[in-house]
């Protein structure tokens, strides 16, 4: 097995030692928000009655609240949210928003590749109504419709950019720029890179606690109600009544309708309780750059990137010129659970800072200001999944597996017509029809989460080629390739 660039290329321990020294543990991004955006909202004490009742306070549940509004102004919307709006993925994230609805077109072309002609459309559709909603509704989230860079670091990886940027150009993909490895150098000054392909109208970078905060804001001046510290403790649906309830310690919810917005906490409904596991994803985020410094690396359109490995890295500059770097490890904890203790991982943070050392050497002796983890819910087809259940008074929507910045704002529209019984694009999908496969329950669940991850990372470290498991996984729809 060989070695990758970043073990050839190691950074000093005290580079790193300083680089961490005071970083504080907790999420820049909520760190960022204004006060005006983190008004105190009330506990749900009581009985409420609404057309529509949405459990979460994350993007999913936000847009789907608004989306229902912007459909019938005159429906009765409900949230409610276990902590605050926006406090889990949906304020942790990267701040990606990709147009991707299939984690990718190698991932979709595996799965629905029929359907990938409209996936693809539906897809930049909804990243132009993301980007267009800042206007529409008077909001600033920060969103710079930059594109994504996919550096090669790695010989192998070159010739991977080749193929891409070859089949892309084929299927008339637009805004895909090739970059050779003076290129990419002039483009983004890291020693690491050899070349890089440019995705130019495919995302776009944001502020991922401002685009929560902002739709809670619009929300409610929509008329939306929203409680907090209300954490849903059963879904009731009496079979007279035609109704859905959604209970609380301190009160309940008492609908027509209900979405299910939970993301990686477990669902309300047993027949998803093995659709997801939670992988814990770790992040750094730099002070702000000097001028001296941002020359030094260049990056003057800054793109979001995301290197070509399995266990990759992503990287983007904040508004205040502060670098997020996270990725590479993503860790699976025995028994699927969801706990704060599993945030505090000092060996990742560690990893993260030599490998962001290695890309960037010439920023040594910057510090990190933040350090955070967080639970991405993660599915066995990569993507989210959809359906309704009890009657179809509920809907649901879960395992974004990492992009749901811009795809569950889709899932909320997808949702709302399930409710609706719309028959449309949306809904006569395959990839929204059909459930994927479950987990399976502990021990084979982490044995084999655990096992895939080792052979990904043995992947990266043989030129890319994947062994026996993975081909296997491949061969089963389960295989994932970043």
């Amino acid at each position: 097995m060989g070695t990758t660039v970043f073990e050839r290329r190691i950074p000093q321990p005290s580079v790193i030692e300083h680089a961490l020294g005071g970083t504080s543990h907790s999420t820049f991004w909520i760190d960022d928000l204004p006060e005006a955006l983190k008004p105190s909202r009330p506990k749900l004490v009581g009985t409420a009655v609404a057309d529509l009742v949405v459990v979460g306070g994350g993007y999913t549940g936000l847009w789907t609240a608004l989306l229902a509004k912007d459909r019938n102004p005159d429906a009765h919307v409900v949230i409610v949210e276990a902590k605050r709006v926006g406090w889990a993925a949906s304020g942790r994230n990267g701040g990606f928003c990709e147009a991707s609805l299939t984690h990718g077109h190698e991932n979709g072309m595996a799965r629905w590749p029929k359907e990938m002609e409209t996936l693809d459309r539906l897809g930049l559709e909804n990243l132009d109504a993301i980007e267009a909603a800042e206007a529409k509704y008077g909001m600033d989230f920060q969103f710079e419709r930059t594109g994504q860079l996919a550096p090669a670091v790695e010989e192998h990886q070159v010739e991977w950019l080749q193929e891409w940027y070859a089949e892309g150009t084929a299927r008339g993909e637009e805004g895909l720029v090739y970059l050779d490895q003076a290129a990419m150098q002039a483009s983004v000054a890291s020693p690491t890179y050899l070349a890089g392909v440019w995705e130019q109208r495919t995302n776009g970078m944001l502020h991922p606690a401002r685009l929560a905060a902002e739709l809670a804001r619009v929300a409610e001046e929509h008329g939306v109600e929203i409680f907090e510290h209300s954490p849903v403790r059963r879904l009731e649906t009496p079979g007279s009544t035609g109704a859905v309830s959604v209970v609380t310690d301190g009160g309940r919810v008492d609908a027509k309708h209900a979405v299910l917005a939970t993301n990686v906490f477990p669902s309300l409904l047993k027949r998803n309780r093995l659709m997801t596991v939670p992988v814990y994803d770790y992040v750094l985020m730099t002070e702000p750059l000097s001028a001296q410094q941002l020359a030094d690396i260049g990056w003057n359109d800054r793109q979001g990137i995301g290197d070509m490995a399995n266990q990759f890295h992503y990287y983007r500059l904040s508004k205040d010129n502060r670098i997020l770097f996270g990725g590479y490890d993503a860790i699976y904890n025995y028994g699927r659970k969801v706990r704060e203790s599993y945030e505090h991982r000092p060996e990742s943070w560690q990893r993260l800072a030599s490998h962001f050392f290695t890309t960037f050497p010439q920023l040594e002796g910057l510090k990190f200001s933040h350090q955070w983890a967080g639970a991405i819910d993660t599915s066995t087809q990569f993507t989210a999944f959809f359906g309704t259940a009890r009657d179809h008074r509920v809907a649901y929507a879960a395992g974004f597996t990492g992009l749901g910045v811009g795809s569950t704002r889709f899932a909320a529209e997808t949702m709302l017509d399930l409710l609706e019984r719309r028959e449309n694009e949306r809904t006569s999908l395959e990839m929204v029809r059909k459930r994927p496969l479950p987990f399976p329950p502990e021990p084979a669940a982490a044995i084999g989460i655990n096992a895939t991850r080792w052979s990904l990372d043995r992947a990266d470290h043989n030129r890319g080629k994947r062994n026996v498991l993975l081909k296997t996984l491949d061969a089963l729809g389960l295989g994932f390739d970043s």
